[in-house]
């Protein structure tokens, strides 16, 4: 069930398009293969996880957001 270089690709050409942004990016994790992580250049924004379930693919997006960074707008 692990995160192929096609789905990367994909993932990242999907997220460039929905948020308008080039500098998107998904990247393998080194050491856990379920899922992939989401970066706006070099700033990492959240995890990407793929699930199957019955037959078929989704990718769920958990994005966390600290209450300081909050405090800077």
């Amino acid at each position: 069930m692990s995160v192929n270089a096609d789905e990367l690709a994909l993932l990242t050409k999907y997220f460039q398009k929905t948020f308008n942004n080039a500098t998107l990016a998904v990247r393998a994790r080194p050491k856990i293969k379920d899922s992939a992580e989401l970066y706006i250049g070099e700033e990492f924004l959240g995890v990407v996880t793929k699930i199957i379930d019955e037959g078929e693919t989704s990718y769920d997006l958990s994005m966390s957001i600290l209450d300081f960074d909050l405090e800077e707008l």
